[in-house]
């Protein structure tokens, strides 16, 4: 099924995969991905990269896939039942990094590419992604630079699209059994295809780059934090937030488990350890209550940067 592109694409996604992976290496030090390359029985394949108990990252994924098959999983059809049926290919990188250090924020970020064919018609192609930084010990300084990193991203593409995408990831990774936000956002995405492909490419590029920009400097701030067993364990509390929202509402797990991907991929995103306690509330007035009373609070951080805008 593939087209020049599909090709595009591919070779893309292969090189980011490379490039966040040694620049993530490097900020470790200590540990080094290992590579999983699998084959998938109805068609397609991909290469895993997962890190584990290194000086900063306690697990972490980047994975690339490109699958495809003869009719959509349902998690990709629901919203588009037009597409029901078509033939389809789906190309993505897709990563997770869970810090052992609580002071430092865990992050996610996914950039992919769908198109979906029927004989005697024009395929239907979009791109989706995104990336989100979730905090457990948050500090205003990296809220901002997360989030001016990602509307200077956004910027050449058009005024409001930054704001467009903060807005749809504030309401994307929002736990509605919680009634709580996952973290304190970033930009989503999906079904972008309005611009043309070459535009909708740049701009998929321009999100991919900019994920190491963003979180690498919060990670060299933070991570010589020193940390105490206690902040540990409320760390572990809140990633059984990660876990909720990854297996309830995540649209990438669910397409992942639908079309057939392999578990061990795709719930690589999973952190190596978790706790939840019943009816637990953090002591009013802590670090631990101001996390949900003042940072998960679908907030506008660039209001709060010095020149209220992006240099």
């Amino acid at each position: 099924m593939s087209n020049p592109r599909t090709e595009a694409v591919k070779a893309y996604l292969l090189d980011l995969q490379g490039r966040i992976c040694q620049a993530l290496e490097g900020e470790d030090g200590q540990a080094c991905f290992a590579e999983d390359a699998w084959v998938r029985d109805a068609g397609g394949g991909g290469r895993t990269r997962v890190i584990a108990d290194g000086a900063v990252f306690e697990k972490g994924g980047v994975n690339f896939s490109h699958v495809f098959g003869a009719g959509l999983p349902p998690s990709a059809s629901a919203h588009r039942p037009e597409l029901a049926g078509r033939g389809f290919e789906a190309l993505g990188v897709s990563l997770v990094m869970h810090p052992r250090n609580p002071h430092v924020p865990t992050s996610h970020a996914n950039v992919r590419f769908f198109s979906a064919e029927k004989d005697g018609e024009e395929p239907v192609w979009w791109f989706g992604g995104g990336f989100d930084l979730t905090p457990y010990y948050a500090h205003e300084e990296d809220c901002v630079h997360w989030h001016r990193v990602a509307e200077r991203a956004c910027a050449p593409f058009g005024a409001g699209v930054y704001a467009e995408y903060k807005a749809w990831c504030d309401r994307y990774f929002h736990l509605k059994h919680r009634n709580e936000p996952r973290g304190i956002g970033g930009l989503f995405f999906d079904d972008l295809n309005t611009w043309g492909f070459e535009t909708c490419f740049a701009f998929v590029r321009a999100i991919g780059d900019a994920y190491t920009e963003a979180y690498l400097p919060i990670v060299q701030r933070r991570r010589h934090v020193p940390w105490s067993a206690a902040q540990r364990e409320f760390q572990e509390y809140r990633r059984g937030r990660y876990v909720e929202f990854n297996l309830v509402y995540d649209r990438g797990t669910l397409f992942g488990l639908q079309s057939g991907g392999r578990t061990e991929s795709i719930l690589m995103s999973l952190p190596p350890q978790v706790r939840w306690g019943y009816d637990f509330h953090p002591a009013p007035g802590s670090e631990e209550a101001r996390l949900t009373d003042y940072f998960l609070q679908d907030r506008d951080w660039l209001g709060l940067a010095p020149d209220n805008h992006t240099p």
